[in-house]
Order: C-alpha cells, then structure tokens, then sequence
C-alpha cells in the first residue's frame, strides 16, 4: 500500500518522534493517522468506527505524556488502533487480526506500551487505579496515570466500583472519559443521558485551577482544608447550575465537557491538568467514526464492517444466496416467532442488539425487549427479576462476556431454579477477536452449577428446537450455547418440535470407536468419519449428546457396555467439560473405556481464522480423523 502520502506520520516510529512535531502540526497527523486506519481495516477487517473517534484523544496523549512510562490505560481495545500505530506496530498493522500478527486488543506481551488486558469493557478505572497507587508506594512520583473509558462502558458496574474507590484512596489518577454516546449499537440508561446533560464552565475550572495553585503556594492546603473546599465549590457550583455533578459529588476533579476532536485544545488542557493532584475526571464529547463520513452516518454498522473500498464507502458484502443462515439471525428470527405465540418471552442483552440479532424482536416488540447496556450481571439478575414474578427471559449474551456474570447465574437464577434462557452467543473459538473473546470456558464453568440444563445444538434445526424446548413451562434456568457465523444447513427453518431434555442422539452406529460431541463441533467429526471411511477399516459410532446436562446416561449406558475405545469432541476447554463428564460417568458406573478427550487446551488461544485455530488445537475434521485412528 502507497503510504507516501503520509507526511508526517511517516516520521513517526514511537511517541518519542510524535513529540517533535509542533502543535500546529497535530491536526494533519489526526487527519493522517484517520487515512491510515481507514485503507488498512478495508483490506484487513476489523473494529474501525471506535479508533476513528478517538485519533486526537491518542494523538494528544502520547504528546503529553512520557509513554510508556507514563501509563495509559485503554478501555475496550476497539479504540487502540491508532494507539497500535504511533507505538512501534505500524508496518506490522497489515497482520493486526491475524494468525501470527498483533493481537486484536492491546496487550502486554505484545508491546510495553499496552499497560494492560482490555478485551471486556469497564476495567480501565480499576486497572488503572491499581498502577497509580502502585507508583506513590513505590515512590515513582514523575509517573503520570491515565484511563481512557468510553465506547458505553461507564454503563458497567466495574467502572463504578472503581470511581467509588477512586474517590477514596490517595491517588493523582486521571480519568478520560470519552463521551460518544456509543457502545457498539447506541448506548442506554441513565447515565448516558446523563452524560449528555452534564456541563460545567470552562472558564470556572480555569479560575478554580489557578485559584488552587496560588492557595498551595501560599501553603493555605492541607488536606482537610483542600477537601473541605472542595465540598463548598461543589456545592456552590450545583446551586448556581441546578445541576449535581456525580463525579465531583465524589471528590473527584471534573473537567468539561470538551471537545475531543481539537487536538490542540486537548494538548492545552491536557498540559494544564497533567500535575494536579488528586483524583480527575475529563469529559470529551467523540463522535465515534469521526472524519470518515459512511462511519459517521452508520455507526452501528461501521464498528467493523468488514472489507469496503475506502474511496467509495461500498462495503464488500458476500450476497450468496445459497451461504447459510448465521447462528445468531437464525436466534432472532426464532425468538421473534416464539414471542408472537408466547406473550410471556422477553429478550434481555447487555448492548448486543444487532451483533445477537435480537434487534429483529426489537424492532416489531420495543416493549418486550430491553438493551441494558454493558452490565452482563445486571442482564442476568434483571432476567432473574422478571422470571420471579411470571416472565419468561430470554438473556442473550456472548459467552466470553457472560462469565462477567458468573456469580449473577449461581445466586440469582440457579439457586432460585428460576425460569431464564440463556442464550451464549459465540461459543467456542471465534476467531480473529482472539483469547479475550472465546467462548471457551462456559461449558467447564457452569456444569458444577445445580438446576442448569446446559445443552448445544449441532445446527440451526436443532437451535429452534432447544429454544421452543427451553420456554416451555417450567424448565428451570436452562442454557442453549451456538457458534460465531454461519451455519450448516440451506433451509433453517423447521417445524418448532420439543426435544426431550437430557437426550442425545445418534447420528452414525458403528462397534469400533465411538465418537461422542456436543454442538456444532459434530460437523467436524460427521466429516472426519467420511474421510475415514475410504481409507480406513475402522467402523466408527457417532453420538451427538445435545446436553451436557444432564447428559444422556442412556447413551453412556449404550457406550460403555459396546465400546472399549472413546473420543469426546468439545469445542470448549477440556478439563471440566464433556469429556471430564464421561470419564466421570464410566468411572462411577464401573466401565474402563480408553478415553481420548479433544477439546481446547489448558492455555489461551490466540487468534485467527477459525479453521486455523481448529486445526492448531486439533479440532479440525483431519486432526479428529487421526484422534480416531489412533
């Protein structure tokens, strides 16, 4: 790619080159730095709307501070893009997403200037708190804190559990807060519009500032007094506007709201707040996708759109007609069919409403669907809630975000045998979105859990008939788990049949190898078993299990009497989960099969194209082929 072009940030290696530049020379690097992100993500997909909006804030913030020791901590790694490059990953952007090349989110073993893990939304405040205290007990008093918190995750309970605390333990952090009304569809509740209403004078902070400074040289500030006068300005402030601000309500120093996309305003400010003491917070309204114009009319959309030409906007879509169904449009469509027969389904999502398709409920029933924003526990025990008292939830979540609501499952649901569906989205490996997003873990982490029924189906029939099973009366907290993308089959519709829970079925009789799986990983092993078929003697079983649990002791029954030979297939980590629960089963009923378990390894998977990482952990149909040989 011609990158000529780029006058200014072809100077730029590191931040070190960034800070050479005059002021006057930061709004082209901005314009620069948009161009750049804007022709690589159009050739190599990802998340692009979010870097976009926050170009200036990055570009401002490794200007002022001495990174990377200086610390900026970056919540939801969607807005890192530009980080990426000004940091030393610019050649190698080209690979950003995949199999071998730079992570997807910002993280630590990748570069020293990602501070830390940020592929879950609201943990900046926490994070970042934690490394300001660490600098005053360590005594680095010249290092400078920073968390960068926006993108709707102000809307999570962490990020309130850390302003809490930073309201009460001695720090100098500084709080970004990048306001743009956004999470990935747009984002809800009170504290957005509360955020949209928030102003405050910038003429009085400056006064307030300068007014501080000339106390603290006076030697008239010791703590007592500086908290004390705080209190008073508040107070006066929120008599003279009408308006409590929550932040300073909790001694936190507020600043704003500005301008997030006049970098040279931003450098100002910045500058001028970058010493103060004490904990601060500085509101800058971002318009997510800013300055690319098909971003800026279609956020939603424009998150990550996939391959587009950059010059026209045209996004490269795959319009085959015959490419099956995605898993989460066949959720929607069935949840919309289902609530149409059923007035007591609702659905519930923590602000996924186009990426789980539940959006197209939402579109014909607003009343009976609610986005929560970016509170996966809330969605839980809010689900909880309405199924106490006669609803039936439907709570869609991704699952690499549901274990943010592992304890809300257990207290709230499971405990009380309540009546929720959960419906965990992108289980499994998903692919470019890496460790931080696998859903690698639900399988393991809820089969301990009493009440559960935890099942997965092995296509898109199946998905309709474990969510028509799932809200019929009293089928207690019960768990249906489906890939990222597309499906198996042409036709997705089916007649909406029950299916009798704890059953499995089987697919291929053999006397062998039995091969047990569960959820659309069978696919993999219903090819192996063809493949194996021209090449090998081996008559080789085939049981699709459908339920972890319970699991279908008729089928365990059946395998541990014909077979002396096993493989489990799981697209989720071994230890705990379909194959721990059949070595458990044969061991307590007194059968000695070999057992050969395939599943995810007891390490973090990268990312990658899904067929890639199935054949690096052995899931993929050749890998199976060989587990059954051997």
């Amino acid at each position: 790619m011609e990158k000529t072009k780029f006058t200014l940030l072809n100077k730029i290696q590191y931040p070190e080159d960034l800070r050479k530049l005059s002021v006057d020379e930061l709004p082209l690097l901005c314009k620069e730095l948009r161009e750049d992100i804007v022709e690589e993500v159009a050739v190599n997909p990802g998340h692009l709307a979010s870097s976009l909006g926050v170009a200036e804030i990055t570009v401002a913030l490794h200007y002022v501070y001495n990174t990377p020791e200086d610390r900026i901590v970056w919540d939801v790694g969607h807005q890192a893009y530009g980080h990426k490059i000004l940091t030393g990953r610019r050649e190698q952007f080209c690979t950003n997403r995949k199999l071998g090349g730079i992570k997807p989110f910002p993280s630590p073993s990748e570069s020293e200037y990602d501070t830390f893990a940020c592929g879950h939304a609201s943990n900046s405040v926490s994070a970042a708190l934690g490394m300001a205290v660490a600098a005053k007990l360590e005594q680095k008093k010249d290092r400078h804190v920073v968390a960068v918190i926006g993108d709707g995750a102000m809307s999570g309970g962490l990020a309130f559990e850390g302003l809490n605390n930073v309201s009460s333990s001695p720090n100098d952090l500084l709080i970004i807060l990048n306001d743009n009304n956004m999470s990935i569809d747009r984002s809800v509740g009170g504290m957005k519009q509360y955020l949209l209403n928030l102003s405050t004078n910038e003429t009085y902070n400056a006064l307030r500032f300068k007014a501080s400074r000339w106390m603290n040289r006076k030697g008239m500030l010791n703590d007592d007094r500086k908290n004390g006068i705080i209190r008073l300005s508040n107070a006066l402030k929120s008599a003279i506007s009408h308006q409590q601000n929550i932040f300073e309500g909790m001694n936190i120093r507020y600043f704003g709201p500005f301008d997030g996309h006049n970098v040279k305003e931003l450098v100002r400010i910045l500058r001028q707040i970058k010493d103060m003491r004490g904990p601060k917070l500085l509101h800058l309204h971002t318009q997510k996708g800013h300055g690319y114009a098909p971003a800026e009319k279609d956020v939603t959309t424009w998150h990550a759109p996939g391959k587009f030409n950059p010059d026209t906007g045209e996004r490269l879509v795959d319009n085959d007609p015959n490419k099956p169904q995605k898993y989460q449009d066949v959720f929607g469509h069935t949840l919309l069919e289902l609530a149409r027969q059923n007035p007591k389904i609702v659905g519930v999502t923590p602000a996924m409403p186009s990426g789980c398709s539940m959006n197209i409920m939402m579109n014909e029933m607003p009343e009976r669907t609610f986005d929560v924003g970016i509170a996966e526990g809330h969605a839980v025990t809010f689900s909880g809630g309405m199924a106490k008292d006669g609803l039936l939830p439907f709570c869609n979540i991704y699952s690499a975000f549901a274990q943010r609501a592992f304890d809300n499952i257990i207290h709230d649901v499971a405990l009380l045998n309540l009546n929720v569906v959960f419906c965990f989205d992108r289980a499994g490996l998903v692919g470019e979105d890496g460790p931080t997003h696998h859903g690698a873990f639900d399988l393991a982490a809820l089969r301990p859990i009493p009440n559960l029924t935890i099942s997965s189906p092995m296509d898109e029939h199946e998905l309709r008939r474990l969510m028509y099973t799932a809200q019929l009366p009293d089928k207690g907290p019960f768990v249906i788990r489906y890939p990222r993308g597309g499906g198996v089959l042409q036709d997705w519709r089916c007649p909406l049949e029950e299916v009798k829970v704890g059953t499995g079925r089987k697919l291929k009789d053999g006397h062998d190898v039995a091969v047990l799986s569960i959820g659309p990983i069978g696919n993999n092993v219903t090819e192996a078993i063809a493949n194996l078929s021209g090449t090998s003697d081996l008559s080789v079983a085939h049981y699709d299990m459908r339920f972890l649990k319970p699991i279908d002791e008729d089928i365990l029954e059946e395998v541990g009497r014909r077979f002396k030979k096993i493989v489990t297939v799981e697209n989720g980590v071994k230890q705990g989960g379909l194959g721990s629960a059949v070595l458990e089963w044969m061991n307590d009923h007194g059968y000695q099969p070999q057992v050969i378990r395939l599943g995810l390894p007891d390490q973090f998977v990268e990312h990658g194209k899904v067929c890639e990482l199935n054949k690096i952990v052995g899931l993929d149909a050749e890998s199976i082929a060989r587990a059954i040989r051997s």
